[in-house]
């Protein structure tokens, strides 16, 4: 659903670029294999940022930027996968409309709050506005005997001042709020399902006992003289 660059901040300011992508919604698990991989250990390297996005949804990858929170990344991403097809093209839509786009907590909220949006699927000018108005949601019954003499075009421009919406050029339709309250579902991090909450440096790697260094140590030493050719040990016993 979401694709992030992850980018090692400490190794790209020393000139070198470190970095891989990461799909979410993901596990604990993965993100920490990723921070590894890429040198973020919490320890050196503490900081990232993410300098690219790919993403199924167009125009979502707009509104996410270099700082945002992995966690709040994973939660909408978790929302979105779980919609339908439908779902998700409003949502789109919804995007293009402009409102509630600014960060990601607002797009989290906007994904929660789709009811109050209606999309009219194939509506891409005043015309067919005006036809889907009168066809489709029943907004006004024209006699028969004027109904070629109707101007749908008219008809449709005084309902898209009035709903004050907009065409789609990504989706191909009409996009326009209805009239019910856009509720802040999501105020912070705290209303982040645990599930959903990932964000961890990796393990640190295990030290090795004391005991364990000194029997691999006598090892390493016992291999060594083992190895040693027989001239070398002619030598010696001269």
């Amino acid at each position: 659903m979401i694709e992030a660059y992850l980018t090692n901040l400490g190794k790209y300011n020393e000139g070198e670029l470190c970095g891989e992508y990461l799909r979410f919604p993901t596990t604990k698990e993965s993100l920490k294999e990723t921070l590894s991989r890429i040198g973020v250990d919490g320890v050196i390297y503490e900081e990232f940022f993410i300098t690219d996005y790919r993403t199924e949804l167009s125009l979502l990858n707009r509104h996410l930027g270099e700082h945002e929170s992995i966690d709040e990344l994973n939660y909408l991403a978790t929302i979105l996968s779980d919609m339908y097809d439908s779902e998700q093209e409003k949502f789109v839509g919804a995007l293009e409309y402009g409102e509630h786009t600014s960060c990601v907590k607002d797009l989290i909220n906007l994904a929660q709050n789709l009811d109050n949006y209606e999309f009219y699927p194939g509506v891409e000018d005043e015309e067919g506005l005006g036809r889907w108005y009168i066809e489709e949601l029943n907004a006004m019954e024209i006699p028969e005997h004027i109904e070629f003499y109707f101007d749908y075009e008219a008809y449709g421009r005084e309902m898209n001042l009035a709903s004050n919406g907009t065409f789609s050029r990504e989706l191909g339709g009409y996009i326009e709020r209805n009239s019910g309250s856009f509720i802040e579902h999501y105020g912070d991090r705290d209303d982040i399902p645990d599930e959903c909450k990932i964000f961890a440096y990796p393990d640190p790697p295990q030290k090795m006992p004391i005991k364990a260094q000194l029997e691999m140590f006598g090892k390493m030493v016992s291999s060594s003289l083992s190895h040693e050719t027989p001239t070398k040990a002619i030598d010696e016993r001269a």
